[in-house]
């Protein structure tokens, strides 16, 4: 494993100025490869470094929401099939902002999904990127820097930090809710 590592960071070494453009490119392929966010954003840990891995990840991750915000609307089918799978995952739940953050720190959660919600969730591209960059940030330099502790938990704290998580995402909700008719409190 560590004659790997070397030979992936050598090869790194004489791309060059061109070994950030092919990783920001391989954010942009991911989804056709079906490589987790995750496992990308661990990688540009590991051969980047934290600074340096995570910038590039927040740049692919951006531009792959913008290349996705602007097929939806040029593929209407696109659209359809996004919208069919959030129904076939979550019904018609809506969420807030603040939850599709929180859903971003998961590592299982489908990124287009929640690209959707946002979607539907914003008025503009310019509104639509914003919450879409600010939901990026927290999740790559997380993935990136603690990459190897998050693959390496034991599978309890594994558990736990989802529970955690899944907590929060409730939180979320219930702030957003509206109180019932006849509350007084």
């Amino acid at each position: 494993m560590d004659s790997l590592h070397t030979s992936i960071q050598s090869i790194i070494e004489e791309a060059g100025w061109l070994a950030p453009i092919l990783f920001i490119i391989l954010h942009l392929v991911r989804p056709m490869l079906f490589i987790p966010v995750l496992l990308l954003c661990m990688a540009g840990g590991l051969f980047f470094g934290v600074l340096y891995g995570a910038l590039y990840s927040i740049i692919g991750l951006s531009l792959s929401s913008l290349i996705f915000y602007k097929l939806v609307h040029v593929f209407p089918s696109l659209h359809r099939k996004i919208t069919s799978l959030k129904e076939k995952l979550l019904g018609n739940r809506k969420v807030t902002v603040g939850q599709v953050m929180v859903l971003r720190l998961l590592p299982f959660m489908h990124f287009y999904l929640l690209s959707l919600y946002l979607i539907e969730m914003t008025k503009s591209l310019k509104e639509y990127m914003y919450y879409s960059v600010a939901g990026i940030l927290l999740p790559s330099i997380i993935y990136t820097a603690f990459g190897r502790a998050i693959s390496e938990m034991p599978w309890y704290l594994t558990i736990i930090t989802a529970a955690l998580l899944l907590g929060v995402y409730k939180l979320f909700g219930r702030s957003r809710q509206p109180e019932p008719e006849g509350s007084s409190i």
